[in-house]
Formats: structure tokens, C-alpha cells, sequence
């Protein structure tokens, strides 16, 4: 599709040499001799790019100019000027011109300016799209449920972004989502952001557990060149290409102590420092964090700052387990059948009593990311219209075992003798129990206990457990 340039220009000869030459190259032109001409022209041509001439008479360019971004912002306006002080650029620039040229008007440079131009307005073009396909795919349309803690959550977040939107000061509060692997606590972060008043800016995730802790604090806060050996150039830090959005810090839990005190600064004074700087950037910046590790445990453990998490929790959203959603996990098993249905060419496809049976009474250990997978696998091996139980692969010792916090299927109720009891020693005896049970699989052991993998290797050293004291083959991870 050719770029469509209007011409606004009231000597006649250029403007009309003007428009045969970028007819030649690819350009759709028109011409007109006023400022007021022009603008008539902007509905029914619709250009991509203008053309205007500083001096023109009745209306001048400058007015015009402003009249074109009144109209529409989007539009490219290149000032054409016989007067080439440096006073006139600077009066275009300001009033929002693109670029300007001065006559006489060397066509071959107009060329490449345009060009420049039309590339610019394309990129901004489609950036725009993939924006506003984000915000509609991204919210809290995409938090699929039924179920009463699904209604919860939803109108948790309702409240908070209602409440956002009365703040005279444009801020934020910080936002902490916990809940186990796989809930969808990114899909909470992302309804949060494209569904508040900062849905126009930045949305920026970053993962705290996927990078090493002397690598993130450079991703997040950037660095100048020559602070450290590979620093041959400055980096913006992700916290600065946030400002004005939201940053998103995925498994925050994870964060080394001396990230943790620079978010800390981050939050309270909403600013950042390079690494290898001695200059404080201001930044305007919504933090949401998530993680599915204890972080109040951790706090007792020292190995998170109790002030960044007070700060953090500025609002707690908790994202509800698969298992304890009911309905709602066949709700979205249809929902993700008739997702890779699509996608595998596969349309006819149904769950049978069987399969549906099954899939309501897993335990879910992986959650909404484990369902997802397992209807994948199970529409991409179909053989027939219907997927029954046996095409379901489920974990089934696996669920048992991990069942979470608040199943209480299978646990031993204790009662309290009357002698008392040593609190330590229970303690021990049932982390030597999950470790014995899973054959000392520390992450297993784990999730069986309800712990994060480093808390339980905390308790193992706080009582001296090991399997070769305790006749086991060996500790794994």
C-alpha cells in the first residue's frame, strides 16, 4: 500500500515537481495551496505524511500545524521552510513537526526523509496493534471460573482497580500475589496492569529465579559502561524501561538480599542507581510481585527483609489452588479441549464421563499449567472424537502425595497429651517421615510437608538430618 503524502505548498512549480518525483518512487501524492485547502483535505484523503510550507498565505504553517495535530497526532508533518535559521527549526520542532527541510528542496533527500517517516509511522503503527491485542487479551476476562474462590479473587482485583482509578496522585500500591505453581498468578499480575489506568504503558516481567543473583540486580537496574568487565556500554535497567507501567518480579521470593534492599529503595523513594553510577534516576513505576514460596517463613529464616515484605504487601491477592476450585477444573478442561482442538485440527473432540470423572477427583499438584498440559497431550494423541480416562495422563501417585495445605485427606490428627509435648521433636520426626516416604527426594519431600525446598534443606540442617545417619542411599534434590 503506498504511502499517501498531501503537499501543502503555494508555489505552484515545486509542489507540482515534488509530487511527479515521489510519484515515480512509490508515493501516492496530492497537492494544495493553503493551509486551509489542506486541512479540508485531511477527512477524505486521510495522508500518511504532510508536506507543509512554513510561509503560505492566509493561514500560516505554523497554525496549520497545530490545527494537523489537533486533527490527528498520529499524522507526520515535515515543515518546508525558505528560511533555514535555526530559530524556525526549533519553532517547528516544538509545535510537533517530524522533520523540516529548507529550500531549495534537494528531492532525492526528500526521498530518504519520507521514507524515514513512513517507515517510523509503520513501526508505531503496528506497536499500537500488538498493544491493544495485549490489553484484550490480557484481564480479568482471562481468569476463567466459577467457583466461589474465583468470584473472590475477581472482585479482590475489581475493588483494587476501582480504587485505583479515584487516586488524584496517579499512584499505585505495591501488589504481592502468592499461591502454588501453576495457579495463574502472572494471569493476576497481567489483569491487574491492562485493566488499570496504566494499561497504555509498559507491562515488564521479569522471572527472580531464572537469573543469577549477580546477573539480576544489572537486569533490573542497569549499569553504565565500564562498571564491571563485560560493561562495554550503558544499560537501561528494566526498572527504567517500566516507568510509567508496571513491573512484574515473578518468584520474588527467590531475590538475593542485596537485590532485595534496591527494590526496597525502589518502592519507597521511586528511584533507581545504575550499577557503576553515582546519580539517582527517578522512575514512576507500579510494582506486583508474586511468588509461591512462604514468605513470612522466610522472614523469621532472615532470608527476606521483613520491610520489603510489609511494602510489597501494600495489597495481597491469593490465588487459589486448582484442587480446591471444584467446577471450575472441568470448566477449564473444556476450555483448553477446545483450545487444542483448534489448534491440532481436531474440533469434534469431547471429554467422556470417564475422563471428566477422572479429571474432578486429581489433586492437581501442577495446578491450571498441569491441566493444561494434559489436555494438550491428550488432543494431540487422540485417536477417536472421545478422550476417555485412559488418554488422561495424570500423575496419580504424584497427586496423592503432593496434595496441598488444605487437603486433609490422609493426615494423621494429633491431639495434645496431657504431659505436653516437645514441639521440636514433632517437628523433626515429621521432616524425617516426608524425607523417608519420598527416599530423601528433597523437593518431593517438600511439597508433601507444604514447605518451599529451602526451608525443608533449613530444617534439615537446623537437625542435623543426613541420609547416611539415618541409612538412606543419599540426599537428591
Amino acid at each position: 500500500m503506498a504511502t499517501a503524502v498531501l503537499i501543502i505548498e503555494d508555489e505552484a512549480i515545486l509542489a507540482k515537481n515534488m509530487a511527479t518525483y515521489l510519484g515515480r518512487h512509490g508515493f501516492e501524492a496530492r497537492c494544495v495551496g493553503s493551509g486551509e485547502a489542506g486541512l479540508a483535505e485531511l477527512d477524505s484523503y486521510k495522508p500518511d505524511i504532510v508536506l507543509l510550507d512554513y510561509h503560505l498565505p492566509g493561514m500560516s504553517g505554523l497554525e496549520a500545524l497545530a490545527r494537523i495535530r489537533q486533527c490527528d497526532e498520529q499524522i507526520k508533518v515535515i515543515m518546508i521552510t525558505g528560511q533555514g535559521s535555526v530559530q524556525t527549526a526549533v519553532d517547528a520542532m516544538k509545535a510537533g513537526a517530524y522533520d523540516y527541510l529548507t529550500k531549495p528542496v534537494a528531492l532525492s533527500e526528500l526521498k530518504l526523509l519520507l521514507e524515514r517517516a513512513a517507515g517510523q509511522e509503520r513501526t508505531e503503527r503496528a506497536i499500537s496493534y500488538y498493544q491493544r491485542r495485549e490489553a484484550q487479551e490480557n484481564g480479568l476476562a482471562r481468569l476463567i471460573g466459577a467457583s466461589p474462590p474465583m468470584q473472590a479473587l475477581r472482585a479482590t482485583v475489581g475493588q483494587l482497580l476501582e480504587a485505583e482509578h479515584k487516586l488524584e496522585d496517579g499512584g499505585a500500591p505495591a501488589v504481592l500475589i502468592i499461591g502454588e505453581t501453576g495457579t495463574g498468578k502472572e494471569l493476576v499480575a497481567r489483569a491487574v496492569h491492562f485493566d488499570g489506568r496504566r494499561r497504555a504503558q509498559p507491562f515488564i516481567e521479569i522471572n527472580c529465579a531464572s537469573i543469577p543473583a549477580q546477573l539480576l540486580e544489572a537486569e533490573l537496574f542497569g549499569y553504565e559502561r565500564g562498571a564491571f568487565t563485560d560493561a562495554r556500554s550503558r544499560k537501561l535497567g528494566l526498572a527504567e524501561a517500566a516507568d510509567g507501567g508496571t513491573l512484574f518480579l515473578d518468584e520474588v521470593g527467590d531475590a538475593d538480599l542485596a537485590v532485595q534492599a534496591k527494590l526496597l529503595k525502589l518502592l519507597e523513594e521511586k528511584s533507581v542507581r545504575r550499577l557503576g553510577s553515582v546519580r539517582d534516576l527517578k522512575v514512576d513505576v507500579r510494582i506486583v510481585a508474586a511468588t509461591n514460596r512462604p514468605l513470612e517463613a522466610l522472614v523469621r529464616e532472615r532470608r527476606f527483609r521483613s520491610d520489603l515484605f510489609f511494602r510489597l504487601r501494600g495489597v495481597q491477592i491469593t490465588v487459589p489452588p486448582l484442587r480446591a476450585r471444584g467446577d471450575d477444573i472441568l470448566l477449564l478442561a473444556r476450555h483448553f479441549l477446545a483450545l487444542h482442538a483448534a489448534r491440532y485440527g481436531k474440533k469434534s473432540l469431547r471429554l467422556s464421563m470417564e475422563a471428566e470423572r477422572a479429571l474432578r477427583g486429581y489433586s492437581w499438584p501442577g495446578n491450571v499449567r498441569e491441566l493444561r498440559s494434559v489436555l494438550e497431550q491428550s488432543v494431540l494423541l487422540a485417536v477417536t472424537d472421545a478422550i476417555g480416562a485412559e488418554h488422561l495422563s495424570l500423575c496419580t501417585s504424584l497427586g496423592a502425595m503432593e496434595a496441598g495445605p488444605g487437603d486433609t485427606a490422609g493426615r494423621e490428627i494429633r491431639e495434645i497429651p496431657p504431659a505436653g509435648i516437645d514441639l521440636e521433636q514433632v517437628e523433626r520426626d515429621l521432616v524425617l517421615q516426608a524425607l523417608e516416604r519420598t527416599a530423601w527426594n528433597v523437593t518431593r519431600a517438600a511439597r508433601l510437608l507444604g514447605l518451599s525446598r529451602d526451608t525443608l534443606r533449613y530444617r534439615i540442617e537446623k537437625y542435623q538430618l543426613s541420609p547416611v545417619r539415618q541409612g538412606a542411599a543419599g540426599l537428591n534434590r
